[in-house]
Formats: structure tokens, sequence, C-alpha cells
């Protein structure tokens, strides 16, 4: 049996010196911090607005089941006599 199967090269990679490596590495990781500390804002200030909208339907609610309150007994639907 013979073998279809290609040899591929693996693509070239520059060589990197180790300092150049390392300020890369450096880099990255303050990107990623500044990254980290925006998403971190972020998330604070959507913390704040579902804050704020869970005061206000508990607020909402409130005032609903004061205005059943004040409604007094509901009445139920009936068919009219001359139905």
């Amino acid at each position: 049996m013979t073998s279809d199967a290609k040899i591929v090269a693996a693509p070239e990679v520059p060589i990197v010196m180790p300092a150049d490596r390392l300020t890369t590495l450096e880099i990255r990781a303050a990107e990623q911090e500044k990254t980290i500390e925006e998403l971190s804002g972020q998330i604070a200030e959507q913390w704040k607005v579902i804050e704020r909208l869970r005061k206000s339907l508990e607020q909402v609610g409130d005032r609903f089941a004061d205005l059943e309150e004040r409604a007094g007994p509901r009445h139920e639907a009936t068919k009219p006599p001359h139905w």
C-alpha cells in the first residue's frame, strides 16, 4: 500500500529574542489589565441600573397592591338576567 498523505511544513515562526518576547508579554498583560478594569467599571454601572430598576419595580408593585386594596371587593362578571 502506498500512503497518499502529504507532509505539510509548519508555518514559519519568526525567531523572537527573549527580551522582545518578555516585552510583548508585558504589553499584553497591561492591555488585559486595562480591559479587565474597563469591564469591571461597566459591570458596576450595570449593577447600579439593575438596583434602581429593582427598587422602581418594588414601588410599582406596592402601589398596585395598595390600589387593589382600596378598590374594594371584586365583582364577578355575570350574565344579565335577559340572557
